[in-house]
């Protein structure tokens, strides 16, 4: 009970200390509005489709599920990867190592904060879409449940991705420019930017091995029209596989921090 109470008064230390650095509120939290609102101006008169009813679907219905998507890897690989990082070299760790406060505590504080910061995201996000872009919204409730388990499910993949991640700079200054690439190479490659059946197929297959290709895809099942599944590979949205898949890099991601994580930067 300690540690779970720690924990949740660490949330809100941590929503103190999330907000008090615009930087990180800017790319973790309003990039991907920004992102969104670009991508669906220029290509606005942009249409995917027929499908077989005679229907199209615009691009920026396409680009609320990539966005979605990306909103979940930035807030929990890249701003956790970075945040732990830079705390493990400038001393802060090593400080809360010197306290009562739990490892489990601590990371029941981080990914509390994310679950909220990336929450408040897809909600403002879903409703710049509808309104400045009239994006169509499910209303089918079993659609908003696959939602709500493919958020949870991807949040708590990239926020044990990103912490296993946060071993490898080696110094605070070195994070940015170490976990940057990392998190912006598979956005090309995962149906972020480019529509995921127009890449080429082996490029399709490498990216299916990656939790984030298939974090889109499930956004997708829940965004896009039924007729949108047949130009999926394999002609179907895969939901089981995707959370097989997803399930997997949480657990490498757990046994990675498992092994990882110190208060310091040296071995315990």
């Amino acid at each position: 009970m300690n540690i779970l109470r720690n924990g949740v008064s660490r949330i809100g230390y941590e929503l103190r200390s999330y907000f008090r650095a615009p930087d990180q509120v800017f790319f973790t939290f309003l990039f991907p509005i920004l992102m969104f609102g670009l991508f669906a101006s220029i290509f606005a008169g942009d249409e995917l489709g027929p499908g077989p009813d005679g229907t199209t679907v615009s691009m920026s219905r396409y680009y609320l599920t990539g966005m979605l998507a990306m909103a979940i890897l930035l807030t929990g690989t890249q701003n956790l990867a970075i945040d732990i990082a830079i705390e493990k070299h400038e001393g802060g760790l090593k400080r809360l190592g010197a306290t009562p406060l739990s490892p489990v505590s601590f990371f029941i504080g981080k990914f509390g904060v994310t679950v909220i910061t990336c929450a408040v995201q897809m909600v403002l996000l879903i409703v710049f879409a509808r309104l400045a872009f009239d994006v169509e919204l499910p209303s089918d409730p079993e659609r908003w449940l696959t939602f709500a388990w493919v958020s949870l499910l991807g949040l708590a993949c990239f926020s044990a991705l990103g912490t296993a991640l946060s071993a490898v700079p080696r110094s605070g200054r070195s994070a940015t420019a170490i976990v940057i690439p990392v998190v912006l190479l598979p956005q090309f490659f995962s149906g972020i930017f480019i529509s995921f059946s127009m890449l080429p197929e082996w490029l399709q297959n490498v990216s299916s091995a990656l939790p984030l290709a298939w974090l889109a895809r499930g956004m997708r099942s829940v965004f896009m029209p039924e007729w949108f599944e047949a130009s999926e590979p394999g002609g179907e949205w895969r939901l089981p596989v995707a959370a097989l898949v997803i399930g997997i890099w949480f657990v490498a991601g757990l046994l990675v921090s498992w092994f990882t994580f110190r208060w310091t930067r040296g071995r315990s």
